[in-house]
Parts: C-alpha cells; structure tokens; sequence
C-alpha cells in the first residue's frame, strides 16, 4: 500500500495535479453561465462527472506529454532536474503510457458526454499536445498554452449543453490571456537558461521589462473580456463585483514581481492565480444563486 501511494504522489507530482484548480473553476463557471439557458439541475447530474472526468483525463495527458518532449531539457535546467523524468522517478515510457491512458479516458468521456465532444476530441489533445513543441520555434507559446487550457470552458459547455454560444468563447479567450499573462511572469525566472538553449519565450525575446509590461496588457485583456463574458450571459451585480475583486488580485500580483526581484514569483504565480480562480467561481455562482 506505502509503495502504491507513492507512485500515485510521484505521477501526481509529474502532471502538477495540484495546477488543476487554474482550470477546473472556469470550466465550473462555464456550467454555471449555461444554466441561464438550461434548467439549473441539469447541471448537477452525470453530465457534470463526465466533464470533470474529461478535464482531469485532458490535463494530465497534456502535462504528461509536456514532460517527456521537456525531459532532456528538464535535465539541464537546475531548476527542474528534479523532476520526475530527469531524476529518473519515471521512465519515459511508462510516462508514455500514462499519456495514452490519460488520452483515452478524456476521448471516452467525452463519447460519454455527447457526439459534438467525441468528434471534437482529437481536435483538442492536438491543440494541447501541440504547445509542448512551440518554444522551439515562437516566442508566442505562451498563448497557444492559454488557447489549449481556454478550451476548458468551451469543452465544458458544449458537453452540457451540445452547442456552441459566445459566453464559452468569450470566456474561453479570456482564461487564454489569463493563462498567457502569468505564464510569461513564470517565464522569467528560465530567461537565460532559455536562450542558451534556443528555446523562444516572451522574455527571451524582449527581455524582462518588457515581458511583465506585455503580461499587464494580457490581463487587462482578460479583465475587458471578463465583463463581456458576463454581459452576453445577462449577469447580474454579484458577477461584476467579482470583476473588482479579480482587478484587485491582477493588481497583487503584478506588484509581488518586478524586474528586478523575482523572488516572490512563485507566491504571484501559484498562490494568486489560485485564487483568481476560486473566488471568480464563486462569485459567478453566487450570483446565479441569488440573482
């Protein structure tokens, strides 16, 4: 038993399972932006295991893709030699494995969901798959990084409700520029080790300064596209004020890192972002609630 919860520790540490909760919570506010148009405990019944069964399969192929096309980079950045492939916790091909399990759960899932998921499933491990290959050739991975974890809510409203809207899409983009936004910050700390390695990013590309002023821009986006969202939907107070509290944590973030001290990136990157997330969900529900 000791041995069988360290391997399930050490695959949960290969896909960073604790990095779900970026996700998960918009794919939840998605469900509940789409129970405006569909009876409000639809959204509680089996629909709602298979998308979260589909995310979980979807995230944990994509990040264990991510791991092996990075091992041999992994290996000679100090920063993440430790990690499960370079340390040699896991083999290549038993990640590889796993990658295929994963896929194949997501891809049964969403069959499970609906037609429109099934066939729209290989669409979405290519797009997610692919960004693991894009800092070899453009600084822009980082958006394609957004666009693969922006297809969460889009992904989770199509499995309820079998149809495409502009409140997922909306929402979509806006957790592409989120995500885009403080991957670009996290980005900084592999700035140089990057461009030694002929790897593309935003900051390798202009230089620290610039990346946390372009990282701003995202946010900023993300906020305009935010309050779109929830104007298409027809939401109400308790939505917007969720907007200020997101301005005011955007905000803290970008104060907790600066050009020249990076040492409270992890703090801006996992602690804020986490709550980014889980408050929003909880004011969009909340609104729906009362309103």
């Amino acid at each position: 038993m000791t041995r069988l919860l360290e391997q399930i520790r050490t695959f949960g540490s290969l896909i960073k399972f604790s990095h779900t909760i970026f996700a998960l919570p918009f794919a939840m506010i998605s469900l509940v932006m789409a129970s405006y148009q569909i009876p409000f405990g639809s959204v509680l019944g089996e629909k709602l295991l298979w998308i979260v069964v589909a995310m979980v399969g979807a995230r944990s192929a994509a990040m264990g893709f991510n791991r092996v096309a990075d091992a041999r980079f992994d290996k000679e950045n100090p920063r993440t030699q430790q990690r499960e492939i370079p340390a040699g916790k896991i083999s290549a091909g038993t990640a590889g494995l796993f990658i295929l399990l994963s896929s194949a759960v997501f891809i049964f899932a969403a069959w499970m969901l609906n037609d429109l998921c099934f066939y729209l499933s290989p669409v979405a491990l290519a797009v997610i798959f692919f960004y693991s290959l894009t800092k070899r050739f453009t600084w822009a991975a980082h958006l394609v990084l957004g666009l693969g974890i922006g297809l969460a809510p889009v992904g989770a409203w199509l499995g309820l409700t079998g149809q495409f809207d502009w409140v997922p899409i909306l929402l979509g983009f806006s957790v592409t520029f989120w995500i885009a936004g403080f991957d670009i910050i996290y980005a900084c700390q592999d700035m140089e080790f990057d461009r030694g390695a002929a790897l593309k990013s935003i900051p390798v590309r202009f230089g620290i300064p610039a990346s946390l002023m372009i990282a701003k821009f995202f946010h900023s986006v993300m906020v305009i596209l935010m309050i779109l969202t929830g104007l298409f939907a027809g939401s109400g107070f308790l939505y917007f004020a969720g907007m200020a509290a997101l301005v005011i944590l955007l905000t803290v973030e970008h104060r907790l890192v600066n050009p020249k001290d990076l040492s409270r990136l992890d703090i801006a990157f996992f602690n804020v972002n986490s709550a980014i997330s889980v408050v929003l969900f909880f004011f969009v529900l909340a609104d729906r609630l009362f309103f």
